[in-house]
């Protein structure tokens, strides 16, 4: 893999994704239902129903590349609703390889007064 994760955007796919999908199955949902584009270099991420398996597809400039990481144990936590691509960033990537659900951490809150 030759990428370097500060320079790409990097997308989830939210929801169950057939993992029988391989490169061509993936950039149509990457294009068509994510509203992205495959071409562009950055990372596209699907998880299956068990969440044991996760897939990236990446375009690395002459030819489509697909990275897969099964887990033997445990689960990727990954998120269910919606049907957008979600955009996270380099550490939460590394996040998800570890199985450290970022999806539910504490929200900031911001107040303008105490009273």
């Amino acid at each position: 893999m030759n990428v370097n994760l500060s320079d790409v955007r990097i997308f989830v796919r939210p929801g169950i994704t057939d993992m029988r999908k391989q490169i061509n199955g993936l950039a149509v949902i990457a294009e068509a239902v994510m509203q992205q584009q495959p071409f562009s270099g950055n990372l596209f991420l699907f998880c299956g129903r068990n969440r044991t398996v996760m897939k990236v597809l990446y375009w690395d400039r002459n030819g489509f590349c697909l990275w897969q990481k099964r887990l033997e144990k445990e689960k990727f936590p990954w998120p269910n609703d919606g049907e957008e691509a979600r955009e996270i960033d380099r550490d939460q990537v590394l996040l998800l390889l570890r199985g450290i659900d970022f999806w539910h951490e504490h929200r900031s809150l911001s107040y303008t007064t105490v009273l």
